[in-house]
């Protein structure tokens, strides 16, 4: 806090004397300025206390001194001092009515005392209060910096900030969300600021706003905030907010600051470990796909928490803009960090690919979010495996991409693979993919039909749809098995294929069932 009037009063050395505005002597000063010019306004900036011999001023004239007086008060000076015993012996009536007309502290300064010694005591003062200052916002750094090193560096480093400032602080991921918040009871004031943090992190880093808390009918607003954007490159990754009942002061100013460039270190840090994490969590993935569980479970160590011991689900995610992918993976991870779950992150080509704990909150977060308008415009599709343990860990992420295909073709964003389990595949025969390979497979074989040397086609679709049992094929067809059999040494030779791979007659059924052709059984007599 700079100088006061009072405290100039009180100064014993000054023996100043207090003729007028006794009632605004806790004014600060900002300045000791002296001048002796009949109008020295020009040259003030505000907030000087102005000394004074009356050399140059007509101090018996009340008009003259009304008009002068007023100037000075309209152009900020908190205090005139006037010297007495040099030029004028005393402070003329005319000039004690006019600094109180206009509500001007008045300070009598005698003959003994230079206006030097007054200009010393105040600048002594300021560059004391700026040393205090400086000090405490060291001492804050301080402080701050080892909470910031603590285990909960951001939630510690908040704590500190808010008792420093003598209100609340919050970080919040750039969707608005509340990630951490100090003290508790702020919460709700928080959660208030939503749009404003969203509309912050639209900006290049580094960027700051000030607004003020609404009033929702349950929490009312008055708080000054001042948000910043913490993080460096185009965009920040996180916002930080300080809620306090006045403007902030210089030491709240230093505290702010180095809160910043601390928060910004330790986002930087995060995200170099996050890369380092998913460098490892990619690894840990290629090892459970590959069939090898023990190998990823020790590679892993602790670093997913209990995520591997415990029924997961296997998330495919593929989006046309890659914004769709970040904005999932920070919606996921944020509802993990606040349940205290963890989760593997994996890129998987163009997409991601992620274990989630089953039936926790960063599974059901991934499927509240998945209704919501922003991942249709971004053109995100997600597929979701069904329950499993680590050693099924591939066949899950078979289920996951599978879900995926089947949500791509069919223009929603999340499918699971126990709806596509629950169905049919016959719809998913209509696919222009799977008619092209129709008619591929079976090509050659209508061809052969084509020329008039036998009805191939016609006679695999019986033979299939009665698996393999000559006799009811045949009585199907109408002909006898022999002939059958010769049918089907005919399609094994014209395919270069055997019957007898289960692979192969699959395909083959679908591929009839894709095109039409698949038989049907006659009705039992």
């Amino acid at each position: 806090m700079r100088p006061t009037l009072a405290a100039l009063v009180h100064h014993s050395a000054l023996r100043l004397r207090v003729l007028a505005g006794e009632d605004r002597l806790d004014t600060e000063v900002r300045w000791a300025h002296t001048s002796e010019m009949s109008d020295p306004t020009p040259y003030l900036d505000g907030g000087e206390l102005l000394l004074t011999i009356g050399l140059n001023l007509p101090v018996a004239d009340a008009e003259a001194m009304r008009r002068y007086v007023a100037r000075l008060a309209e152009a900020g000076v908190v205090g005139l001092g006037f010297g007495i015993g040099v030029h004028h012996p005393e402070v003329t009536p005319e000039l004690l009515a006019a600094v109180r007309g206009a509500g001007l502290p008045l300070l009598e300064v005698p003959r003994p005392t230079p206006f030097i010694a007054i200009s010393k005591a105040v600048s002594a003062a300021i560059a004391a209060e700026q040393y205090r200052t400086v000090t405490a916002g060291f001492a804050a750094q301080r402080e701050l910096t080892r909470a910031a090193l603590a285990p909960d560096g951001s939630g510690a480093l908040l704590s500190r900030l808010a008792g420093q400032v003598d209100g609340w602080a919050a970080l919040y991921d750039r969707a608005g969300a509340v990630t951490a918040v100090a003290p508790g009871w702020a919460a709700r004031r928080a959660g208030l600021l939503a749009d404003e943090v969203r509309r912050l992190g639209d900006r290049p880093a580094p960027a700051s706003t000030v607004c003020a808390v609404p009033a929702d009918g349950r929490e009312a607003g008055g708080d000054r905030v001042e948000l910043q954007l913490v993080g460096t490159g185009q965009r920040g990754r996180t916002v930080l907010a300080i809620g306090t009942a006045a403007p902030l002061g210089t030491s709240g100013r230093y505290a702010v600051q180095a809160a910043v460039a601390l928060l910004t270190l330790v986002t930087e840090r995060s995200v170099a470990y996050q890369r380092a994490e998913a460098r490892l969590g990619e690894a840990v993935l290629r090892m459970l796909l590959s069939g090898e569980p023990d190998h990823a479970r020790a590679v892993a160590g602790q670093l997913y928490g209990g995520l591997l011991d415990a029924p997961l689900r296997v998330l495919a995610a593929e989006s046309v803009e890659s914004a769709g992918l970040t904005e999932l993976g920070q919606v996921i991870e944020n509802a993990a960090a606040r349940a205290g779950e963890w989760v593997l992150v994996a890129p998987d080509g163009d997409g991601l690919v992620l274990l989630l704990a089953d039936g926790g909150a960063a599974l059901a977060a991934c499927a509240d979010y998945a209704t919501a308008p922003e991942p249709a415009e971004w053109g995100l599709v997600l597929g979701l495996s069904a329950p499993t343990g680590l050693a099924q860990t591939c066949t899950a992420f078979q289920q996951a991409r599978e879900a995926l295909l089947v949500a791509r073709r069919r223009g929603r964003t999340l499918v699971e693979h126990d709806e596509v389990a629950a169905g049919s595949l016959l719809p998913l025969l209509g696919d222009e993919a799977v008619r092209a390979f129709a008619d591929g497979l079976l090509r050659a074989l209508r061809e052969h039909d084509r020329s008039g040397r036998g009805d191939l086609l016609a006679s695999l679709a019986a033979w299939l749809s009665r698996h393999g049992q000559w006799d009811a094929a045949a009585a199907d067809l109408g002909v006898h098995r022999h002939t059958l059999r010769y049918r089907m040494r005919r399609v094994e030779e014209i395919l270069e294929r055997s019957l007898d791979d289960p692979d192969l007659r699959m395909e083959l059924w679908l591929a009839l069932k894709a095109s039409g052709l698949a038989a049907r059984r006659p009705p039992r007599p």
